[in-house]
């Protein structure tokens, strides 16, 4: 079976989701954050795997179930933070962050038995999910992260190495204001729509 990692941040005022502010607070970012990632984790909850491991920048909160084992992120730019995570794997791995919530069961359900990767690419030209049949955080080292070309790089840095790549659909992170509400579009009974939706009321934004 495959390890499942979901990369995050502990959902904290001024340190998640900081593009949505404005039109949100940072508080309210937080909330979205917070919602993002309890709707991300029930779903990896729901998948099949030999071990599921949040890789955490900070403390975990209510927001986590359980069944999941938590591992602090290391120093270093978000490429060396995934190349950790992969580090910690024996066998395959697939591995999530906590920016698309409307992602389900059936896409986090991969089988390595006719690829060595699984690539899934983001709207806004980076990637919400790679996997490794044989994790080599060397893979993941010094690619270019946060840029248009980041998926595109990575993607080629697979393929580069020999590996047989497969593809996962591509969907939109959530990032800006018009972001959260395209995707809560996507999973209007999720914990991310119904917070996006009070915060767009008067009375829920108090």
């Amino acid at each position: 079976m495959t390890t499942l990692l979901v990369i995050a941040k502990e959902p904290r005022p001024g340190r998640v989701k900081t593009r949505l502010t404005p039109p949100y607070s940072p508080e309210e970012a937080a909330l979205l954050a917070a919602a993002a990632l309890a709707d991300t984790l029930r779903t990896v909850a729901a998948v099949p795997a030999s071990r599921r491991v949040l890789v955490l920048d900070g403390s975990p909160g209510p927001w986590l179930p359980p069944g999941f084992d938590v591992v602090p992120q290391c120093a270093g730019g978000l490429d060396e933070r995934l190349a950790d995570a992969f580090a910690g794997s024996t066998g395959p791995a697939l591995l999530i962050g906590m920016d698309t919530p409307q992602v389900t069961p059936e896409l986090l359900t991969v089988d390595f038995s006719d690829c060595d990767a699984w690539f899934g690419p983001a709207a806004d030209g980076g990637f919400w999910s790679i996997g490794l049949a044989r994790p080599d955080p060397g893979l993941l080292r010094g690619v270019p992260m946060s840029t248009p070309e980041t998926g595109a790089v990575q993607r080629e840095r697979l393929v580069a190495g020999g590996l047989r790549v497969r593809d996962l659909p591509c969907l939109r992170d959530v990032d800006t204001a018009d972001d959260a509400h395209a995707v809560a579009a996507l999973i209007p009974h999720s914990r991310f729509a119904s917070r996006l939706a009070r915060l767009s009321t008067p009375a829920g934004r108090r």
